[in-house]
């Protein structure tokens, strides 16, 4: 399909600038091919055609790789808008037509999806058997990303997010528990007050993950300086000491549960993640923190002004009511956003 004419002038078709945004997202035709179901000379064709309607070069084609032209770049960035606000037009369409229908992209943080996901989908599959779910795992700076660009329609993850333009739906705050070896003197006690952090070696996933930087706003909270990119210092002694950089950390909540195993040394987990994650050794016990307990927020994530925005809000009171099962503090809708994670 050729541009259409508007006033005798040419104009892009939506098909030409779905495949110069795939080109400029991947910048490989046949990646960006399959990424849109579309053959690569079909595509190929199509944004030859987009620089003939527009008159301009917007890729640098060599036999090794593909680039954006400086004009390239200025309009990959008006072809994503457009996209997406088509989409968006689309979505109201269908929002309106049916509520609970067609597709849900739900994007969802590591540290929240295994142990989670067993309720959300057991209460879409019961509730709301019209919607076609489709869920992403990827860390938070993704999911703002996918939010915000349209790729995503709804987020469930740690807040406060801190992102224009993006509304938070309050759904529970958990506490944070120690896990440690089974021989540590802290494994198995209550009341553990948080200045004993400063005093143990605490394993952090890796960087990026929002679980790495509450831990690390928890360590501070207890006294136990940072400094640097995952350096931390006892604050006992005066001024204190720098400590050891962090050289230990891991992807994922799984493997730093087997370090502690392992006698490496203690961590963090949230009280929903402790259940299927220390089932698998029997090396480990659990520490709780004195009150306050340092404690997380989750919750849905969803665009300012978005078409389906009741549908969300009605979502959130619904998987609210489901997760009174789980060992968290249900909120309501009003929850005001506190100012860090790890804050009590």
């Amino acid at each position: 399909m050729v541009g259409t004419k508007t006033h005798g002038r040419r104009q892009p078709s939506l098909s030409q600038l779905r495949a110069f945004a795939a080109v400029a997202e991947h910048l490989h035709f046949r990646d960006a091919a399959a990424s849109i179901g579309m053959s690569q000379p079909a595509l190929s064709g199509a944004v030859a055609t987009l620089e003939e309607v527009l008159g301009v070069t917007l890729l640098e084609r060599t036999t090794r790789r593909v680039l954006l032209s400086p004009a390239g770049e200025r309009l990959a960035v008006r072809a994503k808008a457009v996209l997406a606000e088509v989409g968006a037009l689309m979505e109201e369409a269908e929002a309106v037509r049916a509520p609970f229908t067609g597709v849900l992209r739900l994007g969802v943080i590591p540290t929240v999806a295994p142990y989670l996901l067993p309720t959300v989908l057991g209460l879409f599959h019961a509730r709301y058997p019209q919607l076609d779910l489709q869920v992403n795992e990827e860390q938070t700076a993704s999911l703002l990303e996918g939010l915000t660009s349209g790729r995503l329609d709804l987020l469930l993850l740690a807040v406060p997010l801190g992102a224009p333009g993006v509304v938070e739906l309050p759904l529970f705050d958990e506490d944070f528990v120690l896990v440690t070896p089974l021989d540590h003197r802290l494994g198995g006690r209550q009341g553990i007050p948080r200045q004993a952090l400063r005093e143990v070696n605490v394993l952090l996933l890796d960087e990026g993950h929002c679980l790495r930087d509450q831990a690390l706003d928890i360590c501070r909270e207890a006294g136990r300086g940072i400094s640097g990119a995952g350096r931390t210092s006892s604050a006992e002694g005066g001024g204190g000491r720098e400590g050891v950089p962090v050289t230990t950390t891991a992807a994922g909540l799984s493997t730093l549960v087997q370090l502690v195993a392992g006698g490496l040394g203690v961590t963090l987990l949230p009280r929903t993640a402790v259940k299927v994650e220390t089932a698998r050794s029997e090396e480990l016990r659990t520490g709780f923190f004195a009150d306050p307990a340092p404690t997380r927020r989750v919750a849905l994530a969803m665009r300012a002004g978005a078409a389906r925005g009741a549908e969300y809000e009605e979502l959130a009171e619904a998987l609210r009511k489901a997760l009174r099962s789980l060992p968290v503090r249900v909120l309501g809708p009003d929850a005001g956003q506190r100012p860090g994670a790890a804050h009590p």
